[in-house]
């Protein structure tokens, strides 16, 4: 009969590994031929490996099922390697039973159920400041708790502006820190961050840097202007003509009224200015004596022009005067008695309205305009001449004033969008865009006069910078093909108003 020889470990029910009873809840080392139930349902827990000898065996068992949410992080010790790498080693399964062996030197402590524990850190492009940054490159890294860092630079500009000072740079992972350097001076001078250090032990880490505390200056940016207010109104009854607008302006040749031409806006990108176009004053009605308005002003970061006075109107048997304004309106005019007085225009913006003719046909005088004072004539009285300006690359005349109104004889003609005056009921208005204004009409009628033109704002800069309108409310038009890197804006609807950013 044959006989069956039994091992002493069949024979004993033993295993082979030496299980300890006490649950393990908190980091410890492991020794070699010993197996641990781990429970890791309230945190991570290190394991640190001992000295390796060929063909040990060191067993982790995951007690509770936990080891998918909180790891076993397996740390070699010394010079020890697991998995063939310097790195440390996870166990991230539930309810495995890791049999770690060691086999030797070059590739120490193994099992299948045995992952490095390789940390990832992946960079968004930092922020901060309203600076242009790089991307950092490395974009994205690896390696393991306490492993060395590769060194990471990322770059930071604003375009016209000067970098200094120090920065506060937010997010950054523990174990890893920040050097900055600023290399060159003036505008667009560079901040240089390099990041060093080691991983932090976390598998992913994704995250944005946020800088602060530095002094970014950005000088301002030097505007050419034009300012002009909307036109005033016209009247009836042999009225006087509606002024033009007021003009203001930094562009060669002058302002108006004689007045000279103005430095350059100094704007500061990023900033708010509020721009408003002027509408022009509207037309006398209602009952005698048929005041027309005088225009509105028209705005570009503080600089105003203010609006045409309106044209003066006969009062029973009383001529009146023209309205002041940024120009002034002519005076009004009623037969056999005094002409009316003429408005008064507005210094180094515009001129004066003619006085309305003593006696005679019903002869009102011209609105005072940018270029020139009102005229009174032995028919309606010329409105004073606009001014020419050449900002846009064009030469365009601006704020003529309109002509006044005669009874018996055509009224008077107006240039730089001021209306003309009239010997019937016709409506004669300023040109909108120009800021002119009106013409005024004959004695009755029930419509003899005209609306003031509206103003514009043109500015003109560097086209490498950018205009927005924050909030809306403007209408305007870029021009950077007339004049090589240059930007001419022009804001034309009338009443409309807004702010404007350069940046």
């Amino acid at each position: 009969m044959a006989l069956t020889k039994l091992t002493s470990n069949l024979i004993e029910g033993g295993t082979g590994t030496d299980w300890v009873t006490a649950i393990q809840t908190s980091n410890f080392t492991a020794a070699a031929g010993k197996g641990y139930f781990v429970n890791t349902t309230s945190q991570v827990l290190y394991v640190n490996l001992p000295v390796g000898v060929v063909g040990m065996e060191i067993t982790i068992q995951d007690y509770a099922g936990t080891f998918a949410t909180n790891k076993v992080v397996l740390n070699a010790n010394g010079s020890e390697k697991i998995q063939g790498s310097a790195l440390e080693g996870r166990i991230n399964t539930n309810n495995a039973t890791a049999v770690l062996i060691y086999q030797d030197a070059t590739k120490g402590w193994t099992s299948q159920d045995v992952e490095l524990d390789i940390n990832t850190i992946s960079w968004a492009t930092p922020t901060g400041q309203s600076l242009t940054y790089s991307t950092p490159s490395p974009q994205s890294s690896q390696g393991g708790t306490g492993v060395t860092f590769p060194t990471t630079t990322f770059t930071a500009t604003k375009a016209g502006s000067t970098i200094s000072g120090t920065a506060t740079i937010a997010g950054l992972p523990s174990g890893i820190t920040a050097a900055q350097t600023i290399a060159g001076s003036g505008a667009g001078n560079t901040l240089t961050v390099t990041l060093t250090g080691t991983f932090p032990s976390t598998s992913y880490l994704n995250t944005a840097l946020t800088l602060s505390g530095l002094s970014v200056y950005t000088p301002p940016v030097s505007v050419h202007f034009l300012v002009v207010a909307g036109g005033g109104g016209g009247n009836r009854n042999n009225g006087g003509g509606g002024a033009g607008g007021g003009l203001r302006t930094s562009w060669a040749g002058g302002s108006g009224g004689g007045g000279a031409s103005e430095s350059q806006a100094s704007i500061s990108p990023g900033t708010n200015y509020i721009v408003t176009v002027g509408a022009g004053g509207t037309v006398g009605t209602g009952s005698s004596p048929y005041y027309g308005t005088i225009g509105n002003s028209s705005v570009f970061a503080g600089i105003t022009s203010i609006g045409g006075g309106y044209g003066g109107v006969r009062s029973g048997d009383v001529a009146q005067r023209g309205g002041d304004g940024g120009s002034g309106g002519g005076g009004g005019n009623y037969t056999a008695s005094t002409g009316g007085s003429p408005g008064i225009g507005t210094t180094n913006q515009g001129y004066n309205g003619g006085t309305g003719a003593d006696g005679g046909n019903y002869r009102g005088a011209g609105g005072g305009g940018a270029g020139a004072i009102g005229q009174t004539s032995g028919a309606g009285g010329v409105g004073g001449a606009g001014k020419t300006v050449s900002i846009t690359g064009s030469n365009i005349t601006y704020a003529g004033g309109g002509s006044g109104g005669a009874n018996s004889s055509p009224g008077g003609s107006a240039g730089g969008g001021g209306g003309a005056g009239s010997s019937s009921y016709t409506m004669s208005n300023g040109t909108d865009g120009l800021g002119g204004g009106a013409g005024s009409g004959a004695i009755g009628g029930t419509v003899s006069g005209g609306n003031g033109g509206s103003g514009v704002v043109i500015i003109r800069y560097p086209s490498s910078y950018v205009l927005t309108n924050p909030g809306g409310g403007l209408t305007y038009a870029v021009d950077t093909t007339t004049v090589a890197n240059t930007s001419i804006v022009t804001f034309s609807n009338a009443g409309g108003t807004g702010n404007i950013q350069i940046n």
